[in-house]
């Protein structure tokens, strides 16, 4: 379970805080997708999440563990074991394949499955480009490489920053699919930023981040 209590984060500069005192609990197994403007706070949400910066107030936990870490191994290891994270950068390595980028978080991990990845690249439509190098392949190709890569090693938890932005309205759907009936199977917890309402509809809960609190696209009433 991923737990959120008074998160609150203001960048200098910055006339008002980007969250701000925001709460959530998303229970295991559950997808969740966060709408919003642009710059409202939504991929600071994530990263906070995923302890790539601290918080100025405010908890995460993820199954009793908590995400607001002091020391750098501590967040290395639990993104190694237990964390995915789709960039909107895509962050993939240029000097590897299709194949090995999408497999070492797995190797790094320990518990490669060559198997399930490919089963994941067929979900994901580029397991034709399994020997393709980055550099080589479309913005499109490579966010649905990314994602595959977050999937691969079977994370508890998944961060997703905009994960069909570079995708055509058919792919988007496809690669929606995919992505949400993975985690499902999985039971990984699901969270995806997203601008869109399609792909939003799509998760178990879709909220909507404004003034640094989220509301729920479903009742309009703040989160808890």
């Amino acid at each position: 379970m991923l737990k959120i209590a008074h998160l609150s984060k203001h960048f200098p500069g910055t006339a008002a805080p980007q969250l701000d005192g925001l709460s959530l609990t998303v229970p295991a197994g559950q997808s969740v997708s966060i709408q919003g403007a642009s710059g409202c706070g939504k991929s600071t949400l994530l990263s906070l999440i995923a302890g790539f910066e601290l918080p100025d107030s405010g908890d995460i936990t993820f199954n009793d563990t908590s995400l607001i870490f002091t020391h750098t191994r501590d967040a290395d290891a639990f993104r190694r074991q237990q964390l995915g994270v789709v960039f909107q950068s895509f962050n993939l390595l240029d000097c590897l394949s299709v194949w090995d980028n999408i497999a070492f978080p797995a190797r790094l991990k320990g518990n490669p499955d060559d198997t399930y990845q490919r089963d994941i690249m067929h979900q994901l439509d580029i397991a034709h480009l399994e020997t393709a190098m980055i550099g080589s392949l479309s913005g499109g190709e490579q966010q649905r490489v990314a994602i595959a890569r977050a999937l691969a090693h079977r994370p508890a938890l998944l961060l997703a920053d905009e994960p069909t932005g570079n995708l055509d309205e058919a792919t988007s759907e496809r690669v929606t699919t995919a992505l949400i009936d993975t985690c499902r199977h999985t039971g990984t917890t699901l969270m995806l930023v997203t601008h869109a309402s399609e792909v939003a509809d799509c998760t178990d809960v879709s909220y909507r981040l404004h003034n640094g609190q989220l509301q729920s696209n479903q009742s309009a009433v703040p989160a808890s």
